[in-house]
């Protein structure tokens, strides 16, 4: 019997499940198509993004060169996510999922998410040059600083989502239980722990901080300086170029941090399971989705690229 808790404890015989959305199986029918819908458009969406800034010449800038990557984290992001929550709605929840394996969703969530909101702050940088300081703009986005800046992301995601998830799952976790979300969340899957998890949440807190908070004010200080120097354009015609370009990743920033923070940055004390399933939502599936929409609908280079390669397509 105590080497049955033994294994019990180091998460040998240990499954958990997600909850469903809902108890009736039409609803959970709707959910899953809708999600199905989502995911498809998000990861043909980024894909398409990706391979158009690859094959085009004329998109190989450093702007194009982040949203690629941008694109690419977006996919792997949805596709650490979807499949798994596919599977839990269609069977009404039953779907299992191992510790180790909780463990591994949990890591790429964080990984990704991070470096996704490090790489939106390195965005807004380049922008920044661009428009502030236009004539050194090729001298201080090299390619080298530019591919520092991406790797440096992804680092930075790897070792907060490293930290994060060790601390986590050398929690004791004395049986199989239902999470309480759709994914391996940081929170929920913390509050199946059979232990005190304070000094968790607050770390947890302070990594929330680390990856919103921080680059959040770095976005928001470039955008100061950019509105300024918008603003000082003479010719009408620049000041909407510039703003056009400005206007997408805004949008993308807005739908990212918002509902991201409404989950990290308030005390873990007032989270509810039924907020955080919807709004987790919105940046697990739906800003995914509608990132790569927002980008090709306000460049005019994407849409020029798009447009090219459709025509070559169908005269080929």
């Amino acid at each position: 019997m105590d080497h049955m808790e033994d294994a019990n404890q180091t998460g040998m015989m240990i499954h958990f499940h997600f909850r469903p959305f809902s108890k009736l199986p039409e609803v959970q029918m709707l959910i899953f198509v809708a999600f199905l819908i989502m995911y498809l458009v998000s990861v043909s969406g980024n894909i398409s993004i990706l391979l158009l800034i690859w094959t085009h010449r004329s998109l190989h800038t450093p702007m194009y060169f982040f949203l690629a990557n941008l694109a690419a984290l977006e996919t792997c992001y949805s596709s650490t996510i979807a499949p798994m929550t596919l599977a839990s709605t269609l069977s009404m929840g039953r779907t299992l999922i191992s510790l180790a394996g909780c463990g591994a969703q949990m890591f790429f969530f964080i990984f990704l998410g991070s470096a996704d909101c490090i790489l939106l702050a390195v965005m807004a940088y380049d922008r920044f040059v661009a428009i502030c300081h236009p004539l050194r703009y090729s001298l201080m986005m090299s390619w080298r600083l530019c591919a520092q800046l991406a790797l440096g992301s992804l680092v930075l995601g790897f070792i907060l989502a490293m930290q994060l998830t060790v601390l986590i799952f050398r929690l004791p976790f004395c049986s199989s239980k239902e999470i309480g979300m759709f994914y391996c969340d940081v929170l929920p899957v913390m509050r199946l722990a059979c232990a005190d998890t304070r000094v968790h949440e607050a770390t947890l807190f302070v990594v929330s901080v680390a990856v919103l908070t921080l680059p959040f004010l770095l976005i928001t200080l470039s955008y100061v300086f950019i509105v300024a120097a918008i603003l000082k354009m003479r010719s009408a015609e620049g000041r909407r170029k510039a703003f056009s370009t400005c206007s997408s990743h805004m949008t993308v920033v807005l739908l990212q941090y918002g509902g991201t923070s409404l989950i990290y940055l308030c005390p873990s004390s007032s989270y509810s399971p039924e907020r955080g399933q919807v709004v987790s939502v919105v940046y697990t599936f739906v800003t995914p989705m509608l990132n790569p929409l927002i980008y090709s609908m306000r460049s005019r280079d994407l849409k020029d690229a798009l447009k090219r390669a459709v025509v070559r397509f169908l005269s080929s």
